[in-house]
């Protein structure tokens, strides 16, 4: 069993030379060696153990992704101390809570991002010591320049390197890596424990599926903070000797996004990792791009692109039957037009992983007929988190692959017994990927891992021929449109304690842009409020003073509001239909434990549901919920 640094430094010993990591300085790319960026961590390793960072301290990482991200994640996994890396997206309370539970005593910041921590800094007093990324003004008495740390380490070497080899010889597989925050079911996340054996054993499990040639280079689009670009990204080139790079820094959020096209065309990736939301951007500027050279190079393209949804199949069907004869067209339209736009992406791109959540069909449709696959994986944070992935040798459009080697799995049923081939139940698995638990969260432990399995709260089902069908969420998680998952129930619960105008409410975000709410309101409370503003139940006023009622009752949890620290903003409801039937034990809704059955309520409103992402539906005050609230107000 190897710990990740028996990863890396047998990869630096075999590939000394080949580029790791190609970071953008100035105007062009330029690569770090093996050899250099081990030298870098050994370094900054040694920085760290002169200011006498021990094993199992916790170190807290807050940038955007670039070369330091992953030299000091290394360093501080060489020192025996655990990484806890934390989402650029994160600030305030949901940032304080992170840094606090994890016991971080020191934070590496970028610069962009070392205002969060300054406004929260009198909050953490376990925190010693803040290492910038990047030289700023105003550094407290105790902290350090990155700079400083490296020149730290270089004076620690030149006398105690052999504590440094001592030091990272006595990492366990076993041993703390990462603590991976995750939004919990209340405001309070889940910090997931990743072992170091849990990483190198997903690596292994994942390059059963898929080689990378040593010449293998990828853009790392995502968050360098989440296990999948750590597993498919940093450490499975890493082992093979391939190579990594990171995105151009902007000098906001923005910036970057509008950084990732020109890199692409810059670096020319053989391979990259990709979420939904990515991916529907891709799509959305390659159509925008056809479009504007006019309207017969459109009809061209959509001619091209039928003629290849037709031969493709569902991939592993592809030019089956007669469509064989579309071979020589095809090859035609490959050379005038998808060629073109596969330059566009560098030109070497030979296909993409998507992870995160469920990719639409027909996403994964288009880019296969444009020459870059975009391969469905499946998995979740608490396995490290790869379980299946289409691939080149194998793939069908609309599953999620073929199992990892070295993993068992299991469709169970809500009873936990295994059900059969092509049987829909929740997936359940078995390996050393498998978290060893939730920080100092035994209860949530016991709950999703049982007897070394790994209960993973999402439906689906296996069939005949070794594919996965991952068909959404077993239990009550919401998925954003990238992948992000959140649990509703602490929202909904929130949402109803606090508000006496809503009885019932679900929230809904199946891979949408936005979450939405089904609702059942309190007609006597309405009533009441409208009573106090001296408005007529039967008045066209009452309706829509009724809505905006119930939507204020809502905007109290959103940034702004009295209680805006609680949730994210993102898993509030955007807009909301309202109900005129409660969920009750008489209509199915709710079961014998007075838990609503929430696959069922969805299944029963799916029209309305539905009607929610449309631009009518987005708007609250929408003709449905006035017709429903002047029905409730008159009876």
């Amino acid at each position: 069993m190897k710990t990740i640094i028996d990863l890396f430094e047998e990869s630096v010993s075999k590939y000394p030379n080949n580029p790791y990591i190609w970071e953008k300085e100035a105007n062009e790319y330029k690569a770090t060696s093996y050899e250099e960026t081990r030298n870098e961590v050994h370094r900054l390793a040694a920085g760290l153990l002169s200011l006498g960072i021990k094993k199992g301290d916790k170190i807290a990482l807050l940038s955007e992704g670039r070369k330091l991200w992953i030299i000091s994640e290394l360093a501080i996994l060489y020192t025996g101390s655990v990484n806890i890396p934390l989402s650029i997206k994160l600030e305030g309370a949901d940032l304080l809570f992170r840094l606090e539970h994890s016991e971080s005593t020191i934070i590496f910041v970028s610069k962009n991002q070392s205002s969060k921590i300054d406004s929260i800094r009198d909050k953490l007093p376990l925190v010693k010591k803040i290492v910038y990324l990047d030289s700023v003004e105003n550094m407290g008495a105790n902290d350090l320049f990155i700079g400083d740390l490296f020149k730290l380490g270089d004076t620690f070497l030149k006398n105690n390197r052999n504590k440094l080899i001592d030091a990272y010889q006595a990492i366990q597989p076993n041993d703390y890596a990462n603590i991976s925050y995750t939004s919990g079911t209340t405001a309070d996340p889940k910090g997931i424990i990743l072992s170091h054996r849990n990483y190198t054993a997903n690596v292994e499990q994942a390059l059963t599926l898929m080689d990378i040639p040593e010449s293998y280079r990828t853009l790392i689009i995502l968050p360098l903070d989440h296990c999948f670009g750590h597993v498919a990204g940093i450490y499975s080139f890493m082992s093979k000797g391939a190579s990594i790079a990171t995105v151009q820094i902007g000098k906001t959020p923005l910036d970057t996004l509008k950084n990732i096209p020109v890199n692409i065309k810059e670096l020319k990736p053989n391979l990259m990792l990709s979420v939904p939301a990515l991916a529907k951007n891709f799509k959305k500027n390659i159509e925008g791009g056809i479009r504007a050279k006019g309207a017969m190079a459109e009809k061209l393209f959509n001619h091209a692109l039928k003629l290849s949804y037709n031969y493709n199949k569902e991939g592993w069907n592809r030019g089956k039957g007669f469509t064989f004869l579309y071979k020589p067209l095809l090859s035609i339209y490959d050379k005038i037009l998808f060629k073109k736009i596969r330059d566009g992406f560098g030109g070497e791109l030979d296909f993409f992983i998507g992870g995160g959540a469920l990719l639409d069909i027909e996403l994964q449709r288009f880019f296969y007929a444009i020459g870059m696959p975009i391969f469905q994986g499946y998995g979740l944070s608490e396995a490290t988190p790869i379980i299946s992935s289409n691939s080149l040798k194998k793939h069908k459009f609309g599953s999620s692959g073929h199992l990892v080697k070295y993993l068992e799995l299991k469709i169970c049923d809500e009873n936990g017994k295994e059900l059969s081939i092509g049987e829909k139940g929740e997936i359940v698995v078995k390996g050393e990927n498998v978290m060893v638990g939730y920080w100092k969260n035994p209860k949530a432990t016991s709950e999703t891992i049982k007897n070394g399995w790994l209960h993973t709260g999402d439906m689906g089902y296996m069939d005949k021929d070794g594919f996965l069908y991952v068909l959404g969420r077993f239990k009550s998680l919401l998925i954003a449109s990238d992948g992000e998952k959140y649990s509703p129930e602490g929202i909904e619960e929130s949402l109803v304690q606090h508000s006496t105008l809503v009885d019932q409410i679900i929230l809904y975000n199946n891979q949408n842009p936005y979450t939405t709410a089904l609702l059942v309101p309190s007609k006597e409370s309405l009533k009441r409020a409208l009573n106090e503003k001296q408005i007529k139940y039967d008045s066209p006023e009452a309706e829509e003073e009724a809505i905006k009622l119930i939507n204020s009752e809502i905007g109290k949890f959103k940034a702004g509001g009295e209680m805006g620290d609680m949730f994210p903003d993102r898993w509030l409801p955007a807009t909301f239909a309202i109900l005129d039937e409660n969920f009750s034990e008489q209509n199915g809704l709710i079961n014998s434990t007075m838990k609503v059955v929430r696959g069922k309520v969805e299944e029963k409103y799916k029209d309305k549901i539905n009607y929610l992402y449309t631009p009518e539906g987005k708007n609250y005050l929408n003709q449905k919920n006035r017709d429903i609230i002047r029905n409730l107000l008159s009876n």
